[in-house]
């Protein structure tokens, strides 16, 4: 008790050895497996392949990288994910935005908590229940089809269409809540002042609400893109023959593990450049 005793109050007279020891477990494990992980993908991917017995050559080589760029369908499946990602992204800005101003500025005090949970709760649905769901929505005959047979019109079936829908559901709630509590922090005089001035709605909303809820949109776009950008299975369920990055890196990791290494990287790189343009915005101070 007594040796309890002692090593807290020397643990409380250094607040950085407190804080050094609480902070020892969590950075080891993000320097060892996560860090630790990402170091092992980056190197593997310079090695090769023996096109014989398909083993792994741990000899240095540029090939893989230099395939990346120069066999077209490496190039159009990079350049597909980047563009559906950044469509999930702006789709999900375009729904959220709407969404977050009712739940944050219109609807009554007392419903708010309730439709914050009511977004909350498709995050606690399987991912996989959730996708499949979509599966039977977008199949032939299913709901789509039935909806729009009154107009003359059809679902979108299985395709890139159906991955960029079903992507977008997924990942919305992320990019509701930081406009939602961008929106509710919005001081409400703010807007009594622009309609004193003689503003309009849209005035108000271009030169009022936009700038002061960019860096909330450009938080919940991290999410939206980086999650869009790796994600593979539900391209797989309803993607029909698409295919993004996320496939090839799939398919190429029993055939070819350095070029699957090497398919790894293009996401983690587009990734980090699309934080470091999140960074100038603001949006990271904003997660």
């Amino acid at each position: 008790m007594a040796l309890i005793t002692r090593t807290a109050g020397a643990l409380h007279r250094r607040p950085r050895l407190r804080l050094t020891l609480l902070l020892t477990a969590p950075l080891l494990w993000l320097a060892v497996l996560y860090l630790g992980s990402l170091s092992v993908l980056f190197v593997s991917a310079f090695w090769t392949t023996n096109s014989f017995t398909s083993e792994v050559v741990k000899v240095w080589s540029t090939d893989n990288f230099h395939e990346l760029f120069t066999v077209p369908v490496f190039r159009q499946v990079i350049l597909r994910s980047i563009g559906v990602a950044l469509a999930v992204t702006a789709l999900c800005a375009v729904i959220a935005f709407p969404l977050a101003f009712y739940t944050a500025r219109v609807a009554k005090p007392k419903w708010r908590p309730l439709l914050v949970v009511a977004i909350l709760t498709p995050l606690w649905a399987s991912y996989l229940v959730k996708v499949y769901a979509w599966r039977l929505i977008l199949s032939e005959g299913g709901l789509a089809d039935w909806m729009l047979k009154p107009f003359g019109l059809g679902g979108p079936g299985y395709g890139l269409t159906a991955a960029v829908l079903t992507l977008t559901y997924l990942w919305l709630p992320y990019m509701i809540l930081p406009i939602h509590t961008a929106l509710e922090q919005l001081p409400a005089n703010l807007l009594d002042a622009s309609a004193d001035l003689g503003a309009k709605g849209w005035r108000t909303f271009r030169s009022v609400v936009l700038p002061m809820v960019l860096p909330s949109v450009a938080a919940g776009s991290v999410f939206t893109f980086s999650l869009s950008l790796g994600d593979y299975i539900t391209v797989q369920i309803v993607g029909g023959k698409t295919q993004l990055i996320g496939n090839l890196v799939y398919s190429n990791i029993e055939l070819n593990l350095p070029m699957a290494a090497a398919l790894g990287t293009v996401p983690v790189v587009v990734i980090v450049l699309y934080l470091l343009a999140m960074r100038r915005t603001g949006a990271l101070s904003s997660l």
